[in-house]
């Protein structure tokens, strides 16, 4: 697997979408340094003051493929990441699996991200298509994964990322 970093965003208020920058430094137990999400407790709706699960988030350029034939137009940055990865199935990863990125930086994967009505400001349709409502009521969930900061470092699209899988690996990742 030759998964990469293609952009890295970070924004310091709430919202969408985040800045494209060079280079982001993640913090051990914080997050994404100067980032709104950032910090040890959530500052995100429901999750408001409880420990925070979503100190990093990552989404998959191939989403945004996907995407594109149906006219949705996605680009990096644009649905809130903090990081968009390349040639990586997040979406198939296990709770608790490490993914080094640079030099030194280590985040563990915490959940799949759930989508809010924010995604309308992009194209009234992409809720939908990255949260999508099956016959049996569950819900299947695109929009990236949630990860908090084990190891800070500094991150540049272009970084290789490697995936540490935990031994005891099992489930499938839950919304944060």
């Amino acid at each position: 697997m030759n998964a990469t970093v293609l952009a890295v965003h970070s924004k310091e208020s709430a919202g969408i979408p985040k800045r494209t920058r060079d280079s982001i430094t993640l913090v051990a137990a914080h997050g994404v340094d100067g980032d709104w999400h950032a910090g040890p407790l959530s500052k995100h709706g429901s999750k408001k003051g409880q420990p925070n699960r979503r100190q990093v988030h990552l989404i998959h350029a191939e989403l945004f493929d996907e995407l594109a034939p149906i006219g949705i137009a996605v680009e990096p940055g644009k649905m809130g990441e903090n990081i968009t990865t390349r040639g990586l199935p997040i979406l198939d990863l296990a709770p608790g699996t490490r993914l080094h990125l640079g030099e030194s930086a280590v985040i563990e994967v915490t959940g799949v991200r759930n989508p809010c009505n924010t995604l309308d400001a992009i194209d009234e349709r992409l809720l939908g298509q990255v949260a999508q409502k099956q016959a049996d009521g569950s819900i299947i969930r695109k929009a990236g994964v949630m990860a908090v900061v084990v190891a800070g470092g500094v991150v540049r699209a272009g970084d290789a990322i490697r995936v540490e899988v935990p031994v005891d690996a099992a489930g499938t990742l839950q919304p944060v």
